[in-house]
């Protein structure tokens, strides 16, 4: 197989629930992330790879996870996946709350694209978020944000579905724990990914001009 190439007009950068209960000290899910995030530097990392995307004029994404709203109380679901239930007993990403806001790094600027809210895991399903990617026609994503074993895995796997090339950066993701990443990483990523790069892997292959 050939080396992934990131020319910017076919390459999106797709940041995946950058909220503060996430990525912040405080954020309702903070704690159970922190051991990754802090021993990764997964938000220092997250700000290389945003900066260097943009640099080279690449468009730039968010998939947002569906933010808890007072009528979430009314939805009266038949079905709900223990993921989908523990984040709505918590009231995670509570909209109009802090921690439901995006991290002040990564708020989206003129331009760029903040996809539908996905319900539970992938930021491809009941979203628009292939749509504004055909729209932008890009066909190849760098993926960073989180959660490793869940949104990130899950994204990944229907971005290949729809025959999109993925690039994740393992050191800019972040999960619960070394052992969800590990085993993310390990067994399932590399079987939908083109390709797993560090950050300064990825930068290095961004700061690389064609040959005119």
């Amino acid at each position: 197989m050939t080396e992934t190439t990131y020319e910017p007009e076919l390459t999106g950068l797709l940041i995946v629930d950058p909220y503060n209960d996430f990525l912040s000290e405080g954020g309702k899910l903070y704690e159970l992330s922190r051991e990754t995030l802090e021993s990764l530097h997964v938000v220092e990392h997250m700000r290389q790879v945003l900066a260097a995307a943009r640099s080279r004029g690449m468009q730039v994404f968010i998939a947002p996870h569906h933010r808890w709203r007072e009528s979430d109380m009314h939805l009266h679901w038949k079905t709900m996946p223990p993921v989908q239930a523990g984040a709505y007993k918590g009231r995670v990403f509570a909209d109009g709350t802090w921690g439901g806001s995006f991290h002040p790094d990564f708020e989206p600027r003129d331009g760029d694209v903040v996809a539908q809210e996905h319900w539970m895991s992938s930021g491809f399903a009941n979203t628009d978020l292939d749509l504004q990617l055909k729209k932008h026609g890009l066909r190849k994503l760098i993926v960073i944000g989180m959660r490793a074993n869940t949104c990130i895995e899950s994204t990944l796997r229907f971005a290949a579905e729809l025959g999109y090339e993925v690039t994740v950066i393992k050191d800019a993701i972040g999960s619960f724990g070394h052992a969800e990443m590990e085993a993310s990483l390990k067994f399932n990523m590399p079987a939908y990914a083109n390709a797993l790069l560090s950050t300064d892997e990825v930068i290095g292959r961004l700061s690389l001009r064609p040959v005119e």
